[in-house]
């Protein structure tokens, strides 16, 4: 029988009632749903407050329906007792013990993932979460078990100035300890596989697989009323933090109004995140704000994709990313990108982005005026030609060739 798989959903659960999908909870939603569709055998692994709980396919799928929007059930005992987790993720892993197959404490573990995994079963992990000796230890006592790790970058690494206190070194022994138990490591570019072998072993078994570009259906009605859509606007998506350098585009925006033509407008959509206080303060009391700078941070994606659709640009000033999901996505839909000429964004969209470093203001902003002028000659609606990028199915084409040897096993599940 074919072997059966193991996809680990801490992240996803973890993140229940925090608003909009970030693009790793994306990129692990992605894997949920490619497995469910599959004939293989079917298990999902959550770390909860109280341990660690093993849900089968039917217990995958009833989480898939909270995750699109079912109200997570009530909370149990161990909820009443995880005082510092939100109430909502407290029902959510509520919810995941009621579904499981069971639930074990530290010491058991091992006991019930060699009790219900079948041999050679494949562990794919893909949310930088749970990546703990404990989790690979209790793996460990399945036979001929195969683990996958999906790195997504090495950031808190490369740029601790970026970073909350404490992350990177905690995202150090992640990774780690991904390189020491993964049978493969799955690096969405190669400039995230070069960050892992240079942070982690050259002789690690990685595999380059990138992310599919599948940009939501766009949803207008989803969009809150009162946006200057009528006019010009831009879009800068993701985390309102350091490394995405919104300060750079609040400084360009006020140059604009500085200017004689028509300011056009900015729509920054994210959450705020960390490290970022005086971005936050401008967003809060700048005189822009609400006249040519708008922060939209709870948007959902077929609103998101209505921005991006009929924006004159993304603009993504980054200074560094693992892929760079949003300026892929808007190139999808066939919206214009410009772009800080960053190497994974030259890896993943070639000559698509008209690419500024941001040093050079005069181009951005000559860039930012040029594409307002051809938005404006546009007719609403006109579609432009959108662009082929990598697809999930290649992907995991891709990831299946290199973590699941051809071979049948026995067992089932």
């Amino acid at each position: 029988m074919t072997r059966a798989r193991c996809l680990d959903l801490t992240r996803l659960v973890s993140r229940a009632g925090t608003g909009p999908a970030t693009g790793i909870d994306r990129v692990e939603r992605a894997y949920l749903d490619r497995l469910l569709s599959e004939d293989a055998p079917l298990y999902c692994l959550v770390r909860t407050a109280v341990g660690l709980s093993l849900l089968d396919r039917d217990g995958a799928q009833a989480v898939r329906r909270h995750l699109d929007g079912l109200p997570w059930g009530p909370g149990d005992l161990a909820a009443r007792v995880s005082r510092r987790l939100s109430p909502v993720r407290r029902q959510a892993e509520a919810t995941v013990r009621r579904l499981a197959l069971a639930t074990a404490p530290r010491l058991a573990q091992r006991l019930m993932l060699c009790r219900w995994l079948p041999p050679g079963t494949v562990y794919y992990n893909t949310g930088h979460s749970n990546l703990d000796p404990r989790t690979f230890a209790a793996l460990a006592a399945v036979p001929d078990r195969r683990v996958a790790v999906l790195i997504h970058d090495t950031i808190p690494i490369d740029h601790p100035e970026f970073q909350r206190p404490g992350t990177p070194a905690r995202f150090s022994d992640r990774l780690a300890t991904a390189a020491r138990h993964a049978d493969r490591l799955i690096c969405i570019s190669r400039h995230t596989e070069q960050g892992v072998r240079r942070h982690a072993g050259a002789a690690l078994p990685c595999v380059v697989a990138p992310l599919g570009i599948d940009p939501p259906s766009p949803d207008p009605d989803a969009l809150p009323p009162g946006l200057p859509t009528e006019r010009p606007f831009f879009v800068a998506l993701g985390t309102i933090e350091p490394r995405k350098n919104h300060a750079f585009l609040l400084d360009l925006w006020a140059a604009l109004e500085a200017g004689p033509d028509e300011t056009p407008a900015l729509f920054i959509v994210g959450r705020r995140g960390w490290n970022n206080a005086e971005v936050f303060r401008r967003l809060d009391s700048d005189p822009m704000m609400g006249r040519s700078v708008f922060e939209l941070s709870d948007l959902g994606d077929g609103a998101v994709a209505a921005l991006l659709r009929d924006a004159a640009g993304l603009l993504h000033p980054s200074h560094a990313e693992g892929f760079g999901l949003p300026p892929a996505e808007a190139a999808a839909l066939g919206t214009p990108v410009i772009a800080a000429p960053l190497e994974v964004t030259r890896e993943v969209l070639g000559h698509l982005p008209v690419y500024a470093d941001t040093a050079d203001r005069y181009l951005w902003m000559s860039e930012i005026g040029r594409l307002s002028a051809a938005r404006r000659k546009r007719q609403d609606g006109a579609p432009r030609p959108a662009t082929a990028l990598p697809t999930w199915q290649s992907h995991f084409e891709t990831v299946f060739d290199a973590v699941e040897p051809a071979r049948p096993v026995d067992g089932a599940g």
